[in-house]
């Protein structure tokens, strides 16, 4: 029996929208709206830093709606969060604590910061444009430009963006390292106090329910399940605030064209989640396996 059974079994409250459904509305806001509209301007040449800017933070109030959001409903009902049934196959590796590990943040930041690797992907079309003293290569209006992909198709940005991490400040990278120490401090702490809280709830189960009246048990069984799953909320909104705290401070040590890059990525690695085709190519081989 896992934990949302046991839930409905002595009665916790449930809350009154499941948080599957916010999260179908708000993915639907990032996927048909905000992304598009962000990738819209990051195409736009020449780049407006403010209008940039303007959309970089619509996408960061967003997703810290969605991590407002995943507190409440922690604080609600922790079972729909905590064990989110309503994931699918390709999302729930990913899954800790709830939502997206916090390493998979750095991570992200990490693959634009190997500038090495980032500029195998980058080539100049120097037959149509000649180059800025900057090193940049102008387009027909003198801005820079610079074309990304395979010579069957590519997409043009802006200098500005296309070479948002190619020469990261010292801050950054310093902030990065900051960051990742903590993660390795925090997150085995609060593993350690979620494998706590489930091992004193089975071990006082186990013994009234073996030394006692099944009716009496049952009722001390719910009052056990109920102090369980509040101090199983606490160590989820630690986790949460984690994720959001890295979140931010990512953000915080960013310029907008790194911003919007990073955001960019992240939204496109949690639409890919939703992607069928992908979706289906995982389940088969898992199935194989």
């Amino acid at each position: 029996m896992n934990l949302l059974s046991i839930s409905a079994t002595f009665g916790r409250k449930k809350t009154s929208r499941p948080f599957k459904d916010y999260y179908n509305e708000w993915f639907n806001s990032l996927e048909k709206t905000l992304l598009p509209q962000l990738q819209n301007v990051m195409l736009t040449d020449p780049i407006s830093p403010s209008q940039l800017s303007i959309h970089v933070t619509t996408m960061q109030q967003h997703f810290q709606a969605y991590y407002n959001a995943l507190d409440v409903a922690a604080s609600d009902d922790i079972a729909q969060v905590l064990y989110p049934e309503w994931r699918n196959s390709l999302e729930k590796p990913f899954i800790w604590m709830g939502d997206l590990h916090p390493y998979l943040l750095t991570n992200l930041l990490r693959s634009f910061l190997d500038v090495e690797e980032e500029a195998e992907h980058y080539y100049l079309d120097t037959n149509e444009h000649d180059h800025n003293d900057d090193g940049g290569v102008k387009g027909d209006d003198g801005e820079g430009v610079i074309k990304i992909g395979k010579d069957s198709e590519f997409c043009v940005r802006p200098y500005e963006v296309a070479m948002a991490y190619r020469s990261p400040s010292k801050t950054l990278s310093t902030r990065v390292e900051q960051i990742e120490c903590g993660l390795r401090l925090m997150v085995p702490a609060l593993v350690v106090r979620a494998r706590n809280v489930q091992a004193a709830f089975v071990e006082r189960v186990g013994g009234e329910w073996e030394g006692g009246k099944r009716d009496e048990a049952k009722a001390v069984i719910g009052e056990a399940m109920v102090a369980e799953m509040e101090e199983l909320a606490g160590v989820f909104l630690d986790a949460n605030r984690l994720r959001r705290s890295v979140f931010s401070d990512i953000l915080s040590v960013t310029n907008v064209y790194q911003a919007a890059v990073f955001l960019e990525g992240l939204a496109q690695f949690l639409v890919g989640f939703k992607n069928i085709t992908l979706l289906r190519e995982f389940d088969k081989r898992k199935l194989a396996n």
